[in-house]
């Protein structure tokens, strides 16, 4: 299978923030599920990061528009299992 038709095989929340779970919580803002789908929509290679904590800087949403994101920790507590972890 190639990675343009990659699906998820399975999907849970969050329990605790991770640098990964700020990720996803990022790309779900987004619309989004990870960045999986992001690089397969958008058609990118590379999605833009902070160099400091690595997490996402900057998405393009699926109407174009986008999204700016702090280089600190945008993901609070109560929003952590909002966050749906998807497996591959």
């Amino acid at each position: 299978m190639s990675k343009a038709d990659m699906k998820p095989k399975s999907m849970h929340r969050a329990k605790i923030w991770s640098d990964d779970v700020e990720n996803l919580y990022r790309f779900q803002q987004a619309g989004y599920r990870d960045e999986v789908e992001y690089k397969q929509v958008k058609q990118v290679d590379e999605v833009e990061c902070w160099p400091e904590t690595g997490f996402v800087k900057k998405l393009q949403r699926r109407d174009n528009t986008f999204y700016y994101y702090n280089r600190q920790r945008e993901c609070e507590d109560k929003d952590v299992r909002k966050v749906k972890v998807y497996v591959y």
